[in-house]
């Protein structure tokens, strides 16, 4: 067995911090330019001052990160609407509908837990970051109170290693904690002396470094009942002390951490791309451009003056007749630079950096429904743009998915463990649950199937109406509301089953065949009563068939 140490924790640490050290100057020049206050390359940064706006001189950078949070918000994730579906894993099982009303108790549960938990108000942070640097890391963390209760780690606090999945599965986390939190928490026994001694002489909020390790543990006994013995092993311990003890090892079942990263190249560890990092060109050139344009209009408003040295101890009176007398010679004072610069010129090209940098962070597509809502414009244009904007977004949002499946993974084995899912239907236990989201986004991306479906539909009916009546049975007419109800996230609750469905049209074709003999015989009848002058025969027969 494995035998685990403050060591090898400071070595796997050492190891962590290579690839990270390699990103770490461009996170800076990021954070710089958009969310100065958001990061913590120093754990000791803590409580101290907030970073200053040094290199921010125009405030585009910063509308554009907002604009790309509150859009992903508001058309990823919107509390207001029912972003996410559970299905099972199973095309046979796609159809039943105990298992559609299993699902969607699921999903109702989730909903109250998430709006129960801090998630909706954690998110748009997580979004500003992956706009920003690519990646954000959202701690899942168990809630006595709402299941469920988030903490979003600053960038730079944290260091990921990945498995051969390129799953990140290793996480070393440093940050600060006062004497008295360590020693309530941890307790006297597992605390260093120099905490103890804070706590002795009443320093309480002496800070302290701590290092968070959670990585796969290698010696995993899925037959335990110890902490320790769990699929991930969990180590707290000052990172500063010389005392070879934890400050806790325990573990975890389920990785407590949900990654969310932008676009990775190759075995890379940490994201490659973003829009931030394709921003950042537009966004420098745009600072040194509007500084360039501040100093001419300077020059133009406000001159620095020359005259003779006679004039020297004169002051200038800045009222509109001022003047200053001229020497004996006749000379006054002018500016030292006559500038006319083409100041509009200049304020064209920074309109069309700041446009760039906006249509970078998919603000344009955010607002698209204002930008594409001209009369000019028919809804079938209307559409086309839409449908196109979607498709520029498409990556960036399956990228969102990937992180939020990992919340919900979580969550549901969360759920799992306290008992409080419904019972599953038994054609459903062992298989594999299934998240789809339907947010607005996403849904918007299923407008194009939904859109080929009527399309589809109503060219086969106008073509049975015109051409061969035959042609209607080319239709599944039942499949095809199950899966419009599908795309357009209708309630399985408001489908009548397709089974059920086939008990009806059953049941009204043994009624029209019943009404359809019963004509037959009573026609029977009037002819057995024209020949013969009586309905007996007819009577009898009918009481045979039953009908009577």
């Amino acid at each position: 067995m494995a035998e685990y140490s403050k060591s090898y924790f400071n070595s796997r640490r050492a190891e962590l911090e290579i690839a990270y050290n390699s990103l770490k100057p461009d996170w800076q020049e990021l954070a710089d330019y958009f969310l100065p206050r958001s990061v913590r390359f120093l754990a000791r940064c803590v409580n101290k001052q907030p970073a200053k706006n040094k290199k921010i001189k125009d405030s585009t950078p910063l509308l554009a990160v907002r604009n790309f949070s509150s859009g992903m918000m508001s058309g990823a994730t919107s509390p207001a609407t029912n972003w996410f579906k559970i299905k099972v894993r199973d095309y046979k099982l796609e159809e039943s509908y105990e298992v559609k009303t299993w699902c969607s108790s699921v999903e109702n549960i989730f909903r109250d837990i998430f709006n129960s938990s801090n998630l909706y108000r954690i998110l748009p942070a997580v979004y500003k970051q992956i706009g920003v640097f690519g990646i954000s890391v959202l701690g899942l963390v168990e809630d006595e109170h709402s299941i469920l209760r988030c903490q979003l780690l600053p960038i730079g606090s944290y260091r990921i290693a990945k498995n051969e999945k390129g799953e990140v599965d290793t996480i070393c986390r440093v940050f600060m904690e006062t004497a008295k939190n360590l020693y309530d928490r941890y307790g006297e026994q597992n605390v260093s002396k120099n905490v103890i001694n804070a706590i002795r002489s009443n320093r309480y909020e002496e800070l302290f470094e701590v290092v968070h390790f959670v990585e796969p543990n290698k010696n995993f006994m899925p037959e335990s009942v110890w902490a320790k013995d769990k699929e991930f092993i969990s180590v707290y311990y000052e990172s500063s002390s010389n005392e070879d003890k934890f400050l806790s090892q325990s573990g975890f079942d389920k990785f407590p951490y949900a990654v969310f990263e932008s676009e990775v190249n190759g075995e890379d560890v940490y994201p490659s791309e973003c829009p931030g990092v394709n921003a950042l060109p537009d966004v420098k050139q745009l600072m040194s451009m509007v500084i360039d344009e501040g100093k001419a209009v300077k020059k133009m408003i406000s001159p620095t003056y020359k005259g003779p040295a006679s004039l020297k101890n004169k002051k200038m009176i800045d009222a509109p007749a001022a003047f200053i007398e001229e020497d004996e010679n006749g000379r006054g004072l002018s500016p030292i630079y006559e500038v006319n610069p083409r100041v509009l010129e200049v304020d064209s090209i920074i309109e069309k950096l700041k446009d760039s940098i906006k249509e970078i962070f998919y603000n344009d597509l955010f607002a698209m429904i204002l930008n594409t809502a001209e009369r000019s414009r028919t809804a079938t244009e209307v559409n086309e743009l839409k449908e196109e904007k979607m498709v520029l977004l498409s990556p960036l949002l399956q990228q969102i998915h990937n992180g939020l499946n990992q919340v919900m993974a979580w969550l549901y084995y969360e759920c799992s463990r306290l008992g409080i899912l419904p019972e599953p239907p038994l054609e459903i236990v062992g298989k594999d649950m299934d998240i789809e989201f339907v947010s607005t986004l996403a849904q918007a991306q299923k407008a194009v199937k939904i859109s080929a479906m009527e399309r589809f539909t109503t060219f086969t009916v106008n073509l049975a109406q015109s051409l061969d009546p035959s042609l209607k049975n080319k239709l599944n007419a039942s499949k095809i509301v199950d899966d419009y109800a599908d795309f357009a996230n209708i309630s399985p609750e408001q489908i009548v089953p397709t089974r059920e469905l086939e008990k009806l049209k059953q049941k009204e074709e043994n009624a029209a065949e019943q009404k359809e003999m019963l004509e037959q015989v009573k026609a029977g009848t009037e002819i057995i009563k024209n020949m013969a002058g009586t309905d007996s025969y007819g009577s009898d027969l009918m009481a045979r068939l039953g009908l009577t």
